[in-house]
């Protein structure tokens, strides 16, 4: 199935202009992560408030329950003012940590967001534009390299061939091999149409022919 499978043209020139559209679109790819990463890491910062609030909110939390544990073994009344104190301590400082940990949540949840999103976008319309050209490109040459390895010295497949390239090239693509592609397709002169035609979806001539001056 993919013994023929073509995914660069044999053409020189045509190979050079797809690896170099290859490499930039990974390098686009690349960079869109980049700025992803980015502004994930620069919304995350903002989370820094969220902590030392946090952190704040705990330690007043931290120091009420301290004192309830110092007072629990007072006789008759420790029980009574180790709870309100620990009440108290949940009431300030736990109620500000809890907050405070719930803001770090929804930044952290907000920075992964438009993280993806900042890089997931313009990825998504780069492989739209351009995945569906390369795989068509792919095919085009694959079938036209399968085409290449039969026999073109039978002369029904160069006629054939040259016309194709007469009649579905536009001129400026045949005007490198050929003034004249109707006269050569009419007076049986079929190697310039045929490297025309096998040009075009980047295959190297079997027989090269200079461009006209």
């Amino acid at each position: 199935m993919f013994d023929n499978l073509t995914l660069y043209p044999s053409l020189p020139s045509a190979r050079r202009q797809q690896i170099v559209r290859d490499v930039l679109s990974l390098a686009l790819i690349a960079f869109f992560i980049w700025c992803g990463v980015k502004v994930h890491d620069v919304v995350a910062e903002l989370s820094v408030i969220g902590t030392a609030v946090y952190d704040a909110g705990s330690n007043v939390q931290n120091s009420f329950d301290s004192v309830a544990g110092a007072v629990n073994g007072i006789p008759v009344v420790g029980g009574a003012l180790a709870d309100a104190f620990h009440n108290a301590g949940q009431g300030t400082g736990g109620n500000v940590a809890q907050s405070a940990q719930a803001s770090v949540d929804a930044i952290n949840k907000l920075a992964t967001v438009l993280g993806v999103v900042t890089a997931l976008l313009p990825i998504s319309v780069l492989v739209v534009a351009a995945l569906p050209r390369r795989i068509r490109g792919i095919r085009e040459m694959t079938a036209a390299n399968t085409m290449a390895n039969l026999d073109l010295n039978d002369p029904e497949r160069r006629r054939l061939l040259a016309m194709r390239a007469a009649f579905g090239l536009p001129f400026r693509e045949l005007l490198p091999y050929t003034s004249d592609p109707f006269g050569d397709l009419a007076a049986g002169r079929y190697d310039a149409l045929i490297a025309a035609a096998l040009a075009d979806v980047g295959l190297w001539p079997s027989t090269p022919t200079k461009p006209l001056s």
